[in-house]
């Protein structure tokens, strides 16, 4: 019979019991020493072979470590999202207030996303090395300051330098993905990753929604008397406060991992010390994360043009006002309330019937229709069937972006940080190429383009090889595929051995 779900204790309670007394019936009691953990019990199923990570997920739940961090990882996502494209649906006000070219306005957008990229490629190993918790609260702080500085700008060299620093909250990704693959278990990683990167990632279509439909009409016409100029100016104030309330809060009530935070288990000998670059180092020469690398490249470098090129495209083409055209745009990041989290789920599903080979066979399928879709808005001629093609290929581009995060554990386990990292900057380099498509040609060819790629990208799926586990073409399963390790979570006392315990029966006879 499986073992009750452990109970949340106060982390003193385990800090003292370093060690445990064991019965056994003689006259001196036994010692046995435990490895330092900071939970004696948790609120969760767990796997002790996965360092305490949960099996189970609940999603109503907020008891630490698990369920806190899952909280604290998409909301914190949510607002560096929230941050990064808070000026996105402004662009047109902005614009016509400097008297910006379309050129200008798509070179601020790519360095907006050039920021992002550089940014996760850093922040994979240095999680891998000092844990998620003290990274993400690093990035909602600086990338709050340039974001309330917008009103600033006086140029588009101003506006160059701003939109580079704010891509700093675009790292939040890595560390969020990271930061739950730490704290649960590889049979769910997929649809924990899924919804918790989806619920962050709606901070896109949110700040689309919030600030160009509400906040800027409220601070146009409420607070300034209709003066555009000073709305635009003032009004990302709000997300940035809320942001470093976000990142101080975050800080002081999460961990790093189940059993404690990373420089207190190195202090206690419980973790070994991790060198950045050796990590990224075994990440980047495994095939497969180059593999994942474009996937993840062709399904949030998607899902990140169109936060850019959305409200312009629906604004210039369709002559939409900018708060009806931020209001139609926000759809692609609303959606990521459960399009990214069912393309977890779908993995996990298929990795119960299939194994690896039935996350590949999801991915490939999910990438397939993403693309062939993404073509059908390219050519839509009115501006319903556009709104129409828009919502369905978003919604499997973030179902793409969801499986191929439940791809990502396997790769390297013991780098997962760095993995993480170079996939998760896929998506911003092939948003940086988007981007330069957009500035040179019109919308039908940059669209057309973007959507010949994902099809492409969709047969790379055959070409994974993940040692132990069977692919599409390549490999095979060492172990059985729903041979998952039963998840434990009380400590397990071995009993006497029949030989040792006979005379002592004896004795007791006698």
């Amino acid at each position: 019979m499986s073992p009750e779900p452990e109970t949340e204790t106060a982390p003193e309670a385990a800090e003292q019991s370093a060690t445990i007394t064991i019965d056994n019936g003689n006259d001196a009691d036994m010692m046995v020493e435990k490895p330092w953990k900071k939970y004696s019990t948790y609120a969760l199923a767990i796997d002790p072979d996965q360092n305490d990570k949960a099996v189970a997920f609940k999603v109503c739940s907020s008891t630490r470590p698990h369920m806190r961090v899952f909280h604290c990882a998409w909301w914190s996502h949510f607002n560096s999202f929230f941050l990064w494209f808070s000026i996105t649906p402004l662009l047109v006000e902005i614009r016509d207030s400097l008297n910006l070219t379309k050129e200008q306005v798509w070179t601020s957008s790519i360095l907006g996303v050039s920021g992002s990229t550089i940014m996760r490629f850093m922040l994979g190993p240095l999680s891998d090395k000092y844990g998620a918790r003290t990274l993400m609260s690093l990035i909602l702080i600086s990338a709050a300051i340039p974001t309330a500085c917008t009103g600033l700008i006086q140029s588009a060299n101003g506006l160059y330098i701003l939109r580079l620093f704010i891509g700093i909250a675009g790292g939040s990704f890595v560390t969020c993905q990271y930061w739950l693959s730490m704290m649960f278990a590889k049979q769910i990683v997929g649809t924990v990753n899924g919804i918790g990167a989806g619920w962050g990632n709606t901070g896109g279509g949110a700040s689309q929604l919030i600030i160009g439909t509400a906040l800027f009409p409220l601070f146009q016409d409420v607070f300034f008397n209709g003066n555009s100029n000073l709305a635009w100016r003032t009004v990302c104030i709000v997300p940035a406060v809320i942001a470093i309330m976000t990142g101080i809060t975050v800080y002081f009530i999460s961990d790093d991992a189940p059993k404690g935070n990373y420089r207190e288990l190195q202090r206690r000998g419980c973790m070994p010390e991790i060198s950045a670059s050796a990590s990224f180092r075994s990440g980047a020469i495994n095939f497969n994360s180059w593999i994942l690398f474009f996937q993840y490249a062709c399904c949030l470098g998607v899902e990140l043009t169109m936060y850019n090129a959305a409200a312009l495209y629906f604004a210039d083409e369709f002559g939409q006002s900018t708060g009806k055209a931020a209001a139609i745009a926000s759809t692609f990041g609303w959606m990521n309330i459960f399009s990214r989290g069912s393309g977890g789920y779908a993995s996990d599903w298929a990795n119960k019937k299939m194994g690896m080979r039935g996350r590949l066979i999801v991915q490939t399928t999910f990438l397939a229709l993403e693309g062939a879709i993404l073509l059908v808005f390219a050519n839509a001629k009115s501006l319903a069937g556009s709104i129409v093609a828009m919502t369905v290929f978003c919604l499997f581009a973030q179902a793409a972006s969801g499986s191929s995060f439940g791809i990502v554990p396997y790769i390297n386990p013991q780098n997962t940080g760095s993995v993480s990292g170079i996939v998760g900057a896929g998506g911003n380099v092939c948003a940086i190429g988007f981007g330069l498509g957009f500035r040179q040609l019109s919308y039908k060819q940059a669209f057309t383009l973007m959507g010949s790629l994902v099809l492409v990208s969709s047969l790379l799926s055959a070409f994974v090889n993940i040692k132990g586990h069977r692919g599409i073409l390549f490999g095979q399963d060492e172990n059985p595929r729903n041979a998952a390790p039963e998840p434990q979570s009380t400590l397990m006392v071995p009993e006497k051995d029949p030989e040792t315990a006979a005379p002592d029966s004896d004795k007791a006879k006698a």
